[in-house]
């Protein structure tokens, strides 16, 4: 066996030792943090009727339904995370509505895809799959987060007929419609993640996600238990997404789906100390939207719906009254 042989297997071996050790240090500090956090409901305990649907590509798309009255409202969450995303709206809003929530491609419970069927455009022909399947008539409330309100801008120009027709209300959260890279240091932060090799980002994920998260996604107030719940959902999407979907970002433009969105009533929600996604770029979609009513939620960062989720449930409501 040459030197170089054996130098690539203890360097595996050597990364190998580290992810176990990793592994084993992530488990044991969520374990503690969940033990403090003494939750009445546990966070990812809430769940309804689960479906799996075939996308376009026939990747399995997987969306659970919580039945209650019209409308219907589709919750479409951001990146890296999963549908435990509306943790708190999920509890407050049964019942007042048939709430229908997704796990985006590659995220949560719903099948893998790699760079070439990431892109904007399959979101919003998921989007549009879930909603021929699960939500065949009556009016439709959409409420996106970060990536999940870009595919329902880019829903509302690539599938414009279903939208104009169907859907009555929208609410969008911590989302952008164009030029994010220019401000936004955190996906700055990320490109230079990006460049290094796997199994090293793997391993620097599970060891310092916790600091990582609550420097970049989460304001300077943000309590532990809103951390806590950022961190476990966020370490449970695999490292290949990141890549994969990073490239939406670099040259966003979404402009044209917000004519047929200015026909519904809207609400912008941002955090005023969002690095993700800076508030500027939900004060331009409120500008840029007719009617559409900006909701500040001062020295709040990215996960909004973790750090102040009063506010966010109070911001669908007001769209779910005049969307019946």
């Amino acid at each position: 066996m040459s030197k170089y042989v054996t130098r690539a297997a203890a360097t595996a071996g050597a990364f190998a030792a580290a992810g176990v050790a990793a592994t084993v240090f992530k488990n044991r500090s969520m374990q503690q943090r969940r033990l403090r956090r003494a939750e009445e409901i546990p966070f990812g305990s809430v769940h309804g009727d689960s479906h799996f649907l075939a996308a376009h590509d026939d990747v399995p798309l997987h969306v659970e339904v919580d039945d209650g009255p019209a409308p219907t409202i589709v919750f479409l969450h951001g990146w890296l995370c999963d549908l435990d995303t509306w943790h708190y709206q999920r509890v407050a809003l049964r019942g007042e509505a048939r709430l229908v929530f997704c796990d985006l491609r590659s995220h949560g419970r719903s099948g893998r895809t790699g760079p070439a069927n990431s892109r904007l455009d399959d979101l919003a022909d998921d989007l549009l799959t879930v909603v021929e399947s699960l939500v065949p008539d009556g009016p439709i409330v959409l409420v996106g987060h970060s990536m999940g309100g870009m595919a329902i801008m880019r829903f509302a120009a690539r599938h414009r007929p279903v939208f104009e027709e169907r859907v009555t209300g929208v609410v969008l959260l911590g989302t952008s419609a164009g030029k994010l890279m220019r401000k936004s240091p955190a996906l700055r932060y990320i490109a230079r993640l990006m460049r290094v090799t796997t199994p090293l980002l793997d391993w620097g994920r599970q060891f310092n996600s916790y600091s990582i998260i609550k420097r970049w996604a989460l304001g300077p107030h943000a309590t532990e238990t809103a951390a806590d719940l950022s961190n476990e959902m966020i370490l449970r999407a695999p490292s290949h997404v990141i890549a994969d979907f990073y490239p939406n970002f670099l040259d966003l433009d979404l402009g044209e789906g917000l004519g047929s969105i200015s026909k519904v009533p809207t609400v912008v929600v941002g955090g005023t100390r969002d690095v993700l996604t800076p508030f500027s770029h939900s004060r331009w979609l409120a500008d840029h939207i007719e009617g559409a009513e900006l909701v500040i939620v001062n020295d709040v960062g990215h996960m909004m719906m973790f750090e102040e989720p009063e506010q966010v449930t109070e911001a669908i409501e007001r769209v779910l009254k005049e969307a019946v």
